[in-house]
C-alpha cells in the first residue's frame, strides 16, 4: 500500500487548509505531527519525518508546505530511496532560515515538483526557479497565489490534487525494500 507523508508549514495547517483536504480526499495519509508547529528547526522537523518514512509500508509520497518543503528537501538528501516523489507546495526560502549550505548540497535523487506563486512572501518566484534547479525540481507557476494556504483561498483545492495525482502518474516507482521480510511482506515474491 502506498503511503503519502502530508509535511506542514509552520504552524501546521489547520482544518480548513489545503493539507487537510487532501487529507480527505487521499486514502492512506499521515500527517506528519512536529513537537512544536512554532520552531523552524531542521534537524528536529526531519527527525519527524524520517521516523514516518521507517514506520509506513510501501511506497512513500510527500506533499509538503512552506517549511515543511525544507525538512522534506533534506529528508530526501538522507532517505531518497524510500521516496517515490514530492510534491513541495510554495517552500520557504532557505536563506530565511540560514539553510542555504545546506540544502543548496545537490540534486534531488526523486521525481520532484515545485508549486510556487509569483507574489508569495515566503519565497519569490525567482527564487524558487533557483531552487528548482538546484534540486533538479519541476517548476509550476501557480501565478499570483500568495502562499498557497487559507489565507491565500486555499481550502479545497482539486487543481493541487491534479497536479499531486500526475506526479505520482509521472513517476516511476522507486521503493526498493530494505529486507526479504518486507519483500514478502509486499507480496513481491
Amino acid at each position: 500500500m502506498d503511503t503519502t507523508l502530508i509535511v506542514p508549514g509552520l504552524n501546521g495547517s489547520g482544518p480548513d487548509h489545503w493539507q487537510s483536504w487532501f487529507e480527505r480526499n487521499i486514502s492512506g495519509c499521515v500527517r506528519v505531527v512536529q513537537s512544536d508547529w512554532s520552531q523552524a528547526n531542521l534537524p528536529q522537523w526531519s527527525a519527524k519525518l524520517r521516523r514516518e518514512l521507517n514506520r509506513v509500508p510501501g511506497r512513500v509520497w510527500i506533499v509538503a508546505h512552506s517549511f515543511g518543503c525544507l525538512a522534506a528537501v533534506q529528508t530526501a538528501f538522507e532517505y531518497g530511496e524510500r521516496i517515490s516523489g514530492m510534491m513541495l507546495v510554495a517552500p520557504a526560502d532557505p536563506a530565511r532560515f540560514g539553510l542555504e549550505d545546506i540544502l543548496a548540497a545537490r540534486t534531488l535523487d526523486v521525481p520532484s515538483v515545485i508549486v510556487a506563486s509569483t507574489n508569495d512572501r515566503w519565497m519569490s518566484f525567482e527564487r524558487a526557479a533557483a531552487w528548482a534547479d538546484i534540486w533538479g525540481s519541476e517548476l509550476l507557476n501557480l501565478g499570483a497565489a500568495g502562499h498557497v494556504n487559507v489565507e491565500a483561498g486555499y481550502g479545497a483545492w482539486p487543481r493541487g490534487l491534479d497536479i499531486y495525482r500526475s506526479l505520482r502518474n509521472d513517476a516511476a516507482p522507486t521503493y526498493a525494500p530494505r529486507t526479504s521480510e518486507d519483500v514478502f511482506e509486499l507480496g513481491e515474491f
